[in-house]
């Protein structure tokens, strides 16, 4: 009988590299990465793996999205010693996971293939929902409940063009110390990543910045805003594609420019934001609920 690896035990050289795209609603869980007593879409998906094939490898994600945010295409790769059809696997997969998460697909791919390390690029989506858009002349339209999780609701009116205008700041490659978490988030991240240190088993894929460019430098390809509406709603969708994002970066530009938007601040003030490398030179975090992990890429299969 072969001796399978115990849960967390470092897979062999020779087993399969799996690599699995995940959509899941971070609502009721504490973020991507395994915390002792916390529900994580992590966690989640090393057990049931351990369930569907009696092995539990700790999946290494392209990112680790914080408690509350969601992900449309979240990718993670682990490797597995038993040979099982990737579509079976896929199938047995969301039999086990909870409703929440769900596995869109699953395969095998080359060893050297790391979920993070791998990456090329990210794009994260950002949705806001408008109490008080344009056409109703300033009246209230409270956020329908079946959208309630999914969005920022937002109380103030919004200009649509100041948003684009701001958005279009970012594009580049700057130093965004001033958009990245600090105080109590950040320092918990700190320790999260000296843990991962001296335990590479509990969580390999290390430190709480994401992309390879050192320090707080990252590469934004496109910035955009988008809008949907209908009669009964306004929602206001941010597109962001980089080479990689600090803790909150995103919320962070989020609230920014949400303050533009509504007035409080002006487009042409942000690359002194940039500029300054202070937390405080930005707008606030935006909260966790209207963000999504859109999509990761890689370079092409060979």
């Amino acid at each position: 009988m072969t001796t399978q690896p115990q849960p967390g035990e470092p897979q062999s050289s020779t087993s399969p590299t799996w690599k699995v795209i995940l959509s899941y609603d971070g609502t009721d869980y504490r973020g991507w990465q395994v915390q002792p007593g916390q529900p994580t879409i992590q966690g989640e998906l090393q057990a049931a793996l351990g369930r569907v094939v009696g092995e539990a490898p700790l999946p290494q994600g392209s990112g680790r999205t914080d408690a509350g945010v969601h992900a449309l295409a979240q990718v993670a790769s682990f490797a597995l010693h038993a040979p099982v059809p990737a579509d079976s696997l896929r199938r047995a997969l969301n039999r086990t996971l909870p409703p929440a998460i769900r596995v869109l697909e699953a395969k095998i791919v080359a060893s050297s293939f790391h979920a993070r390390h791998s990456t090329v690029a990210k794009t994260y989506e950002y949705r806001v929902y408008l109490e008080r858009p344009r056409h109703t002349g300033g009246r209230t339209i409270d956020c329908p409940p079946f959208l309630a999780r999914y969005v920022y609701s937002f109380p103030w009116p919004l200009d649509f063009e100041a948003l684009q205008e701001s958005a279009r700041q970012f594009i580049g490659t700057h130093d965004f110390l001033s958009f990245a978490a600090t105080g109590p988030d950040q320092a918990a991240r700190s320790s999260e990543a000296a843990q991962s240190a001296a335990n590479p088993t509990v969580n390999p894929s290390g430190g709480g910045e994401e992309g390879c460019q050192p320090g707080a430098i990252r590469t934004i390809f496109g910035s955009w805003w988008e809008e949907t509406a209908t009669p009964y709603s306004t929602v206001f969708a941010y597109r962001v594609r980089g080479s990689g994002f600090l803790h909150h970066m995103v919320r962070n530009l989020v609230g920014t420019m949400l303050d533009v938007g509504r007035g409080y601040r002006r487009a042409e003030e942000i690359p002194g934001m940039i500029a300054a490398r202070s937390r405080a030179a930005a707008g606030p975090t935006a909260p966790a609920r209207g963000l999504f992990l859109h999509s990761v890429e890689y370079p092409p299969d060979r």
